[in-house]
């Protein structure tokens, strides 16, 4: 990749992130500024988008519980959305083409449901970074949103796989069950794999060589045997550590996905108006989105959350009107509007799912009328009983806090996570552990419910992003108890004390005095006995 994509994509992207906005803002308008200075995207940058959407969709799998598809809320919710938005954008588009709008004067009736089809998708980059970056890939929201964009791959593979004529090897069905019968042998592997660059070699062996390799070879999407290898080891206590390990690889080769849909064709004035009209349809996918996650019995606030993270067009729907114009179906002119279009919605759901959390606290009043009266279990607001402190994120940080916490206080601590099998665990423990989500506006607006009416919040969030929305949410409503939370780097603790965290730990440095302290505590344990 020439030096100068790299900087503009870096100057772009440091300059959209000082405003507050999402880097992969920037890497888009970079891939505009470089195609209007000349640039050709090539091979090189393809294949550095691919590996970046492969490594996505085989970190999808690392977390990925087969069960959640099951729910009526993903199969079914996707299903009815992409049926009505092709009916209805089908219809839309067939109106413009016989009243004589230019370009789409040469669609038909079957090639109108062909372009709202390919609209019909929201994107799996686009919805992952963003719910990565808020540290709610855990979340009901951010589940229900990843359970929907898997369905909508899936039927994006069934129209690619049928649309280019070409049937899968009959070798295909020994593969998945290869894979299958081999899932202990891979298991066995990652015990003894060790947890450094040998681990990273296998995780990167099971998704392109594995993955991708063998699923092409069968005459499958190679995107999707990622996927499947991903979820075939998700069950390891290593899959976590894997998809870290993987994390930065993955984020920069994405960034080659993003500068490749600027690039992905010169912008004329025409086709960046008629772009703009195919991104209006947005909103009209995520009303309906909040819809129908609403009459599956989704609380409005999840709801909201999960409809503004599928608010955009996605990378499927550009291969759909690739495989169109490969096809012969329609023009090569609605490749460029089709990526206008996309950049489009990507941009403009940047700035509104960064202040999603705060759009639905002056809304939540409006919303929540549209709530059934019974809703799903796991959906509940957080009822913290009569705990008077609580430990928000579970993790290996948490939990440590938990126990110091409780063995001082005693029954009015509790911990709260949104991880369900978190929670089960930490439950089998013998901890007092129960589902919920930190960043719900619903229940810190009722002053933190249950009898005890919490005190003391500790946010022991992974994610910086997560802290900050829970500390500006308190603030917001004047909490009156005291807000303790953790940091890693010294420009977050900045951060956390002026949105009005009372305390702030420093990881490494509270993990080094941690240390000492208990080194002391033994030496003077052995001092002791040694001197009876």
């Amino acid at each position: 990749m020439d030096p100068l994509w790299i900087l503009i994509a870096f100057t772009l992207g440091f300059v959209v992130n000082r405003v507050g906005l999402p880097p992969l803002v920037g890497y888009l308008i970079a891939g505009f500024v470089l195609q209007a200075l000349g640039v050709e995207g090539g091979e090189t940058l393809e294949e550095i988008a691919d590996l970046g959407v492969t490594l996505l969709l085989f970190s999808i799998g690392l977390k990925l519980r087969l069960r959640t598809l099951a729910k009526p809320e993903i199969w079914a919710g996707a299903s009815i959305h992409m049926m009505v938005t092709v009916i209805v954008f089908g219809g839309g588009i067939y109106a413009l083409s016989r009243i004589g709008l230019p370009t789409f004067s040469d669609l038909d009736l079957k090639f109108s449901l062909l372009m709202a089809f390919a609209l019909s998708f929201s994107s799996t980059v686009f919805a992952v970074k963003v719910l990565e970056e808020r540290g709610e890939m855990s979340s009901l929201h951010g589940r229900v949103s990843i359970g929907i964009l898997i369905m909508q791959d899936i039927f994006a593979v069934l129209f690619l796989t049928f649309s280019t004529g070409k049937i899968p090897s009959p070798w295909a069905i020994a593969l998945v069950g290869g894979l299958l019968v081999a899932r202990p042998v891979f298991f066995a592997i990652l015990n003894r794999v060790g947890h450094r660059e040998l681990l990273l070699l296998f995780s990167i062996f099971l998704a392109l060589g594995l993955g991708v390799g063998g699923f092409e070879y069968v005459g499958l999407k190679p995107d999707l045997g990622a996927l499947f290898v991903g979820i075939l080891v998700a069950g390891h206590p290593k899959a976590e550590e894997m998809a870290k390990g993987l994390l930065s690889f993955k984020d920069l080769f994405l960034v080659g996905f993003f500068l490749s849909i600027g690039l992905a064709g010169a912008p004329t004035l025409q086709a960046v108006g008629l772009g703009g009209l195919l991104a209006v349809g947005v909103i009209f996918k995520v009303v309906l989105f909040f819809l129908l996650l609403t009459r599956f019995k989704l609380r409005a606030r999840t709801s909201l959350l999960a409809s503004f993270s599928l608010a955009n067009g996605s990378e499927f729907g550009l291969l759909v009107v690739t495989t169109g114009f490969k096809n012969g179906w329609i023009g090569s002119e609605w490749l460029t509007i089709f990526a206008i279009s996309l950049s489009m919605t990507l941009v403009l759901a940047s700035p509104v799912n960064t202040y999603v959390h705060s759009i639905y606290s002056r809304l939540s009043r409006r919303l929540k009328s549209f709530e059934t009266k019974v809703r799903l279990a796991e959906d509940q607001p957080i009822d913290p009983g009569d705990a008077k402190v609580a430990v928000f994120g579970m993790g290996r940080i948490g939990t440590g806090v938990y126990d110091d916490m409780r063995q001082r206080y005693g029954e009015v601590v509790i911990g709260i996570d949104f991880d369900e099998e978190t929670v089960q665990k930490h439950i089998g423990a013998g901890r007092k552990v129960i589902f919920g989500d930190p960043t719900d506006y619903d229940f810190w607006a009722k002053g933190g419910q249950g009898k005890g009416k919490i005190q003391t919040v500790l946010l022991t969030l992974p994610e910086h992003t997560a802290n900050m929305t829970v500390v500006s949410q308190l603030t917001e409503l004047k909490f009156i108890g005291s807000i303790a939370a953790v940091a890693k780097f010294d420009d977050e603790i900045e951060e956390l004390k002026e949105s009005g965290a009372h305390v702030v730990f420093n990881l490494y440095a509270e993990a080094g005095h941690g240390f000492a302290k208990h080194v002391y505590e033994t030496i003077d344990s052995v001092s002791g006995k040694t001197q009876h």
